[in-house]
């Protein structure tokens, strides 16, 4: 498991140090603070592939420097990397663990897999590339060197299913596990053609209102379904290839998500990263598994409450301070729901709010504390203050009785005709 890293040089601060933990880790903060970059520099620390364009380094700084630790059976094994300006690139003496299936989803639907079997250690002539799916190669199969790396999603879950193979009773469990509840059950329906231009037939799923095939489902729902079907056809592939080489299967995996909540409504937004961490039981139970997160949603730290191991999780905030990115470890303290979550340190909101509303109930409190310095120009009275709680905030607020006592004033509410 990876267990640090320290970057020098690189990224949105002149130094920064992250620390993992082993199981549960979600990155929060900003836009622009680096969140998806630590994401990118994780994969490269895990498999020495950048899947796109390399993280770039200061050129104001004199050695630009990439270190990081492993986490291995025999202890903590440290490895790292300079940028060498004259040649362009990223040295790379890296260490890799042979026995981390590695997985990382991009917000953007596409997928990158590393398969220590296929992809590593770098010491056979048989070692391929990493495989970078496109949302589009992961649905209808991804070819390299003229060779077919992965059918596809489409053709492989028909297969799996009319053969009733391990396979798709791996894929319904899972599909199952990400489930809202059993309303919105990802279950599988009976496979159809779609169009008179498409000779294959095509999975579908079984909706309360009818049978909808995968294509056309939401976008939500096609980015579990990617992640399920990815999960399964990673293991089933990796399981045979270390049968073909005569070597262990893995027993760690490590998952790199960006934005977890993307495209998901609150319901599933509140299930799938507890799900998630369940679902290699599904697989195999006795392999050790690693995620790290990145995360917008104050409801998906609400969702990890009753999950969160404080020996074995973390919580990370990335904050723009003097111009530069300041990470921190946060202690791990339950807010109890998203509201608390949203003004907590985390998302650091003064309000769960619009900003008129923060504005103005910020006003108020200064009001009632006596700060009249801290008020605005034009909240700067008792009557301008409540003329905009008026206008800002419904008659069954909880701020109105605060503010009703402070001031002996009932709200002004309009009456619906």
């Amino acid at each position: 498991m990876l267990k640090r890293i320290h970057l020098q040089g690189v990224g949105p601060a002149p130094e920064m140090a992250v620390d993992l933990a082993p199981r549960l880790n979600l990155l929060t903060g900003d836009n622009g603070v680096g969140k998806t970059f630590l994401l990118d520099i994780a994969w490269w620390a895990l498999t020495g592939d950048w899947g796109s364009w390399p993280a770039w380094p200061s050129t104001a700084a004199d050695t630009p420097r990439i270190e990081y630790v492993f986490e291995s059976s025999d202890g903590p094994v440290g490895a790292g990397s300079s940028f060498d300006f004259e040649e362009q690139r990223w040295e790379n003496p890296r260490i890799i663990l042979p026995a981390s299936l590695v997985l990382y989803a991009r917000v953007d639907g596409s997928f990158s897999l590393w398969d220590p079997a296929r992809n590593g250690p770098g010491n056979r002539p048989l070692v391929e590339q990493p495989y970078h799916f496109s949302r589009e190669t992961l649905w209808d199969g991804l070819t390299a060197a003229g060779r077919i790396r992965c059918e596809g999603l489409i053709r492989d879950w028909v297969s799996w299913q009319r053969q009733g193979s391990e396979a798709f009773l791996q894929l319904e469990a899972v599909l199952k596990s990400l489930s809202p509840g059993e309303e919105e059950e990802l279950r599988p329906g009976n496979p159809t053609r779609v169009s008179l231009d498409d000779v294959r037939d095509h999975p579908t799923l079984q909706m309360p209102y009818g049978t909808v095939p995968l294509i056309l489902a939401s976008a939500g729902m096609k980015r579990v379904i990617s992640l399920a079907y990815l999960l399964v056809w990673a293991w089933q592939e990796h399981q045979r290839a270390s049968q073909l080489l005569r070597q262990p299967e893995a027993d760690r995996i490590v998952f790199l998500i960006d934005e977890v909540e993307s495209h998901l409504h609150p319901r599933w937004q509140r299930l799938f990263l507890p799900a998630l961490l369940s679902v290699m039981d599904r697989l195999r139970s006795d392999v050790q598994v690693q995620l790290i997160a990145t995360t917008h949603a104050p409801l998906v730290l609400a969702s990890v409450e009753p999950e969160f191991e404080e020996d074995r999780d973390a919580l990370i905030h990335l904050a723009l301070e003097g111009g530069s990115v300041r990470v921190e470890n946060q202690p791990w303290a339950k807010q109890g729901d998203a509201v608390n979550w949203l003004v907590s340190e985390s998302f650091g909101l003064l309000q769960a709010r619009s900003r008129d509303a923060e504005r103005a109930i910020e006003a108020a409190e200064a009001w009632m504390r006596g700060d009249r310095a801290a008020l605005p120009r034009d909240l700067a009275t008792r009557d301008a203050i409540h003329a905009e709680l008026v206008r800002l905030l419904p008659g069954h607020d909880p701020f109105w009785p605060r503010w009703i006592v402070a001031t002996e004033k009932p709200p002004r509410v309009a009456r619906p005709a």
